[in-house]
């Protein structure tokens, strides 16, 4: 058997999508040897590295999320704000802790050293601007500093190190798994945006894609320079960073993409 790395990409919301790629290697009997997260992927990396399948990271997904159809537009269903409050100290509009305490209420695993597998956390360094990999210690300070988007989640102190989203320096990080895979695959969630009837964004719209802009630049750059054995992009279209009750719309968006991981998987394992 073929030893796997799997890198789950930054993109807020549309990193429900990651639910699927991993239920693509649960159908495929597969287990990653290592996995790497940015952001959202770093969330969802610290759940299935604990011993979640696939299958049950949606069910718990499910327990926070009602029908699309019955939620208001552009807004968190009454379960998210739960979870994600507003914080008055200057450093950032909303903390996540009660939804990160949550989620690890669902797993015994508390420190990196816990954890199935073996997982790689992106953050960045806020002051000297450089990429930081996380990978032994408590997993909470990684996960908020993984996900400490500028302007919405307050930086996370780490030491002397003051640090913010992984997506800043690397929104798909398949190039800080370990050199021993012999497969390696890239899960890139950031997703498309179309114009609006008036052209002009907002002001919110103008800042968090322009993050997202450059996401993609930086991950453009680092497929140029190399590229994981297997790269999906699910086609995931106008779902802003926090729309996290849009769940059944990213699930059919990247429905497509987890069946062409399924079959490049197929392919590659019927050829090994």
């Amino acid at each position: 058997m073929e030893k796997i790395g799997i890198a789950l990409g930054a993109g807020g919301a549309r990193g429900l999508a990651h639910v699927l790629m991993l239920e693509a290697l649960d159908e495929l009997g597969l287990k990653p040897a290592y996995v790497s997260g940015s952001s959202i992927g770093a969330i969802a990396g610290v759940l299935y590295c604990s011993g979640m399948t696939g299958k049950e990271l949606r069910e718990l997904l499910n327990t926070l999320t009602v029908p699309e159809r019955n939620s208001i537009k552009n807004v968190f269903n009454l379960k998210w704000l739960d979870f994600i409050m507003p914080q008055f100290d200057g450093a950032g509009l909303l903390k996540a802790e009660n939804f990160i305490n949550f989620l690890f209420g669902s797993i015994s695993a508390r420190t990196f050293e816990a954890l199935d597998i073996p997982l790689f956390v992106v953050a960045a360094n806020f002051w000297t601007r450089e990429e930081i990999i996380l990978k032994s210690g408590e997993l909470v300070s990684a996960l908020q500093a993984s996900m400490s988007l500028p302007g919405i989640f307050a930086p996370v102190l780490m030491g002397d190190q003051v640090l913010i989203d992984g997506g800043a320096v690397n929104p798909v990080p398949f190039d800080i798994l370990p050199g021993d895979c012999d497969l390696t695959i890239a899960i890139d969630v950031i997703g498309h945006r179309t114009a609006g009837p008036g052209l002009m964004p907002s002001l919110r719209d103008a800042i968090f894609n322009t993050f997202q802009i450059m996401e993609k630049s930086i991950t453009r750059e680092k497929l140029r320079a190399a590229r994981p054995d297997i790269y999906i992009a699910p086609d995931i279209s106008d779902v802003r960073v926090l729309e996290f009750y849009k769940a059944e719309h990213v699930f059919r968006q990247a429905q497509p993409a987890k069946d062409q991981l399924k079959r490049e998987l197929e392919k590659r394992l019927k050829y090994s």
